[in-house]
This record gives C-alpha cells, sequence and structure tokens, in this order.
C-alpha cells in the first residue's frame, strides 16, 4: 500500500501544474482563505508563474518561494483581527 507524504513545509500553498493539451507548465500559488457570499471559502492570493516566463522550472518555482515568502511577511506586519464575540437574546 503506498503511503501518502506530507507537504514540506517550504512549499506549502504551491502547486506544480504540467497540462501538455493546453501546454500549461509552471507552479501554481494560493495562499490565505476568504469566506465568499455563498458561503463557500476561496483563496486570497493566487498567482501562476509559468516555467517559460520565468526562465524554467526551478527558477519559476524559486520565484514562487519568493511570492509565499512577500504574503506571508505582509500577513505578519498585520495585527490579527479579533471577532467580536454576539450576544444571543434568550428565548422565553
Amino acid at each position: 500500500m503506498a503511503t501518502s507524504r506530507s507537504r514540506t513545509k517550504s512549499r506549502r500553498g504551491i502547486s506544480r501544474i504540467d497540462q501538455p493539451s493546453t501546454r500549461t507548465f509552471g507552479w501554481f500559488v494560493r495562499l490565505g482563505w476568504h469566506l465568499r457570499p455563498d458561503g463557500s471559502y476561496g483563496p486570497k492570493h493566487t498567482k501562476f508563474f509559468g516555467d517559460v516566463s520565468n526562465g524554467g522550472k526551478a527558477k519559476g518555482l524559486k520565484v514562487a518561494k519568493a511570492f509565499v515568502a512577500k504574503i506571508e511577511k505582509s500577513r505578519a506586519a498585520k495585527p490579527a483581527k479579533r471577532r467580536r464575540a454576539v450576544k444571543r437574546k434568550k428565548s422565553a
């Protein structure tokens, strides 16, 4: 039985896309999540780093990691929002 491997911390939020049918090769970054009006969740930050436009597979990954670091640094600089507890009226 094959074991699943956990994603390394250095590549958290970064996925590889190799799709020859559409000639799409590169790294896709998804970070942070927000609640959509329909109740589902979606990523706040998404960006694609193509192999050709970044000079190869390794360079594309390097640029993607730099993007992740930049976003995480900006998120760390902002104080976390605190949610207010909503007081509910007791039913009689």
